[in-house]
């Protein structure tokens, strides 16, 4: 039930920078009108969305707090006067784990920026509810459209994932509970692509080289950057790629095509499919539909783009933080 791109409609929240920047432009590419949900722009999404400001299909900037339920209701409203229809919808803004929304920094500490008396945090909004109330509000709409999504009108929720939705780890408990529950989220929305014609996918990214990393080196010092074993990159454009083959495709090679990185991939080639509750690993130049059950993991199969090896960095300033008196306002 894969849908033509052409001529359609998509939203992509956090489209002003790294993975949903890159799913912006294929799409765009493809011929399809998008709207950019995000609290800014970038200078090359400033340029990519002036480039088609006048183009057959569109771009519009939207600025969105994807935190705020009015402000999703209203990005959903600016596509329909914009364009008149939505076919395509990506949840895809995220962050990891910052200070200001951190396990670790409990709300009330010098460096948490979530707010003791607010009853959240400031990641989980980002991270998981706007991709959950974001679905709600795309199937909505896809219901409500003339005519109705149905398997003869097929639509599409792409969300983001990550390999963290299959692992723990010490340091980013907030961020792996988020993953984990993106790709739960997925998995249960499965059966609307038969019922209604709404493919529900997420693609599960290794460590991918956008400014969630390369503009934060608190977290870069987990990575080894040089030498024959340096920690390898995924891109973003490999991820973008599989993106839109969630949209258009019912099957994908576990090869990407065109990746520098495909040559290095030690394994045997197949088909995948694709299909509601697809969630779909891609480290570099590879992919891997994920099982639900009797899952081996990011790390096996020799696959590449999944590892940071100097994480005990990471642990050990958690070590320092954990003692007598921590979680308590400073």
């Amino acid at each position: 039930m894969a849908q033509q791109v052409q001529g359609k409609t998509a939203i992509v929240t956090g489209a002003g920078s790294g993975i949903n920047l890159e799913f912006a432009r294929l799409l765009l590419q493809h011929g399809a009108n998008v709207l950019f949900a995000d609290l800014a722009l970038r200078p090359e999404a400033q340029d990519l969305v002036a480039k088609y400001a006048s183009t057959p299909n569109k771009a519009v900037f939207q600025k969105t707090d994807v935190t705020s339920w009015p402000e999703l209701e209203a990005m959903f409203s600016a596509a329909t006067q914009h364009f008149g229809a939505i076919d395509i919808v990506c949840p895809g803004a995220g962050v990891f784990e910052p200070h200001w929304s951190n396990f670790w920094y409990p709300p009330g500490t010098a460096k948490s920026g979530d707010d003791p008396a607010s009853g959240r945090y400031k990641l989980l909004d980002i991270n998981l509810t706007h991709p959950i109330r974001t679905t709600q509000l795309a199937i909505s709409h896809f219901l409500a459209a003339q005519p109705p999504s149905s398997p003869q009108n097929p639509k599409s929720i792409v969300h983001i994932a990550s390999i963290a939705g299959q692992t723990a780890s010490l340091p980013f408990p907030l961020y792996h509970v988020s993953k984990h529950g993106v790709q739960a989220l997925v998995r249960s929305m499965a059966d609307l692509e038969p019922l209604h014609g709404i493919r529900v996918t997420c693609v599960e990214p290794g460590v991918v080289k956008t400014p969630l990393w390369m503009d934060h080196p608190e977290k870069l010092k987990m990575l080894k950057l040089d030498g024959e074993d340096a920690d390898a990159w995924v891109t973003p454009e490999e991820v973008a790629q599989v993106m839109l083959s969630c949209v258009k495709d019912d099957e994908i090679p576990n090869v990407i095509e065109g990746s520098p990185s495909a040559k290095d991939v030690a394994i045997e080639r197949e088909t995948i499919r694709i299909q509601g509750g697809s969630c779909l690993e891609v480290l570099a130049g590879s992919i891997r539909d994920v099982p639900m059950f009797n899952n081996v993991g990011p790390y096996a199969l020799g696959r590449i783009g999944a590892t940071v090896t100097d994480r005990e960095k990471i642990y050990e300033e958690i070590y320092e933080v954990l003692k007598p008196g921590w979680g308590k306002a400073q």
